[in-house]
């Protein structure tokens, strides 16, 4: 059935299995964007020491990827409008490819950093074409579940990466001892990133275009057939509703971002402090310090890879809840209860290390403490997992009016990518001063994010993106 007024609720026909099969293949691009985010964990120890870095070398190389991410999402959008979704999608699988056989060849930091940042213009383009994407194709009912598939795609790839890291570490004997072709196994974790990047490019090019970008191009009939694939009833009029909202631009561009707030429009200022709290809140330090920093404080380098995996685990598995409920109890209450239990996990995690003797320079977590610090850690992955790490994803691909998402989107995933650079760089020369001061700082972004979330941020569950305002 289909309705006059393409309000919440409404009932529709569909094939969900098409739906899905397209979410999929957009969403592997959030498998790279997760593999990139977490190859790193297992490999920064012996990079460290084999070129002898700094802490704040250290965190520059890991997060020098982000600074590619900053501008391939700040550039996807745009070129996406000009180009096609499709295209930049194989642009961005290209991209990883190169970057994965770069990395792992490296001979020197600035080399490693290059290669990085090549492989960040890749992944920042695909994180903003994945919920463009799927938001486009997707019918309203089914969105947020739907959308979050980028989201389990990237703590797939997160948990692909770490097992790939303990198993080539200790296959090894070490991430520094060679295994194959007398190569270390700390290059073989970045090359092993190339083939799911070349299996994502050649499954985007089996797929069709958005049908809002050939409406924008005239494409009409062609928009059309895409559609019926998907929707059983009611093309036609979707169709009328995309071409009515599209009629005062054809593509969107920053211009059109412009408001009185502070130059930009609110809803897009909603946008990026919503990426920006989903990176302030210190979720990647779990991901990308992790095996390091439980190495630290006393665990074994091969225990501290196995307690990593563990905490991938669980991030797919709270995805999964999210997935399941998304659509049934909104965004909002989501993200909500997100910062109430991200806020008590990380202080706790404050509180621990903030509070542990140090010796020779670590914290040491002798008793109980060690098995708080982990209750803690995996309990904050299981808040942000349920919450911030899915919702924002499906938020970004929906809250903006379809005149200025790409361009919208393309600025929020930027920011994005630059608070996961702060955070990033940053966690190291802090957590050398005191790791309870790190956390202590993530435990205050949680807490201002439950007011931002009250205040500002709309609810979406139900609506047609023909409705954003």
């Amino acid at each position: 059935m289909t309705s006059d007024q393409p309000t919440a609720r409404q009932t529709e026909e569909f094939d969900a299995g098409r739906a899905v099969t397209l979410a999929v293949v957009a969403a592997l691009g959030g498998f790279l964007f997760g593999f990139d985010t977490a190859v790193i964990n297992g490999a920064v120890t012996a990079i460290t020491k084999l070129f002898q870095m700094s802490p704040v070398l250290a965190g520059f190389a890991v997060a020098s990827a982000l600074l590619g991410c900053a501008v391939g999402a700040w550039l996807a959008g745009r070129i996406a409008d000009r180009q096609g979704r499709v295209r930049v999608m194989v642009l961005a699988a290209v991209l990883f490819v190169v970057s994965a056989i770069g990395s792992g060849l490296a001979f020197a930091p600035w080399d490693l950093i290059l290669w990085r940042i090549v492989g960040g213009l890749g992944v920042g383009a695909a994180s903003v074409i994945a919920p463009a994407y799927i938001a486009e194709i997707a019918p309203a009912s089914i969105r947020g579940r739907l959308g979050s598939l980028q989201q389990l795609a990237i703590v797939t790839g997160i948990f692909v990466a770490l097992l790939s890291d303990y198993f080539l570490a200790t296959a090894a004997g070490g991430a520094e001892q060679p295994l194959w072709f007398g190569l270390e196994a700390w290059r073989w974790m970045f090359m092993t990133a190339a083939l799911p990047a070349l299996a994502y490019g050649l499954l985007a090019l089996q797929i069709p275009e958005s049908p809002r970008y050939l409406v924008s191009r005239g494409e009409v009939g062609q928009a059309k057939t895409v559609l019926s694939t998907i929707l059983r009833t009611g093309v036609d009029d979707r169709i009328a509703e995309i071409r009515r909202t599209m009629a005062r631009e054809d593509r969107s561009s920053f211009s059109d971002l412009r408001g009185r707030a502070l130059g930009l429009q609110p809803i897009v200022w909603v946008g990026i402090l919503l990426s920006v709290f989903q990176q302030f809140v210190g979720i990647n330090v779990i991901f990308y310090y992790s095996s390091a920093l439980w190495q630290q404080v006393g665990f074994s380098e091969s225990d501290s890879l196995v307690i990593t995996v563990i905490t991938s685990v669980t991030n797919i598995v709270v995805t999964l809840i999210a997935i399941a409920f998304i659509d049934k109890v909104g965004r909002r209450k989501l993200l909500l209860i997100g910062s109430v239990g991200m806020f008590f996990s990380l202080g706790a995690l404050a509180l621990v290390f903030g509070t542990a003797p140090v010796v020779h320079g670590e914290p040491q977590l002798g008793g109980a403490q060690g098995t708080i610090a982990l209750i803690a850690a995996n309990a904050f992955v299981v808040f942000f997992g349920m919450s911030w790490g899915p919702t924002v994803w499906v938020l970004l691909g929906e809250m903006f009016n379809n005149r200025i998402r790409a361009a919208a989107l393309g600025l929020a995933a930027a920011a994005q990518w630059i608070g996961n650079f702060l955070v990033s760089t940053t966690f190291p020369p802090l957590a050398s001063v005191s790791l309870g001061l790190a956390y202590g700082l993530y435990t205050a972004f949680a807490l201002i994010s439950f007011f931002f979330v009250l205040k500002f941020v709309p609810e979406t569950k139900g609506k047609q993106l023909e409705e954003m305002a």
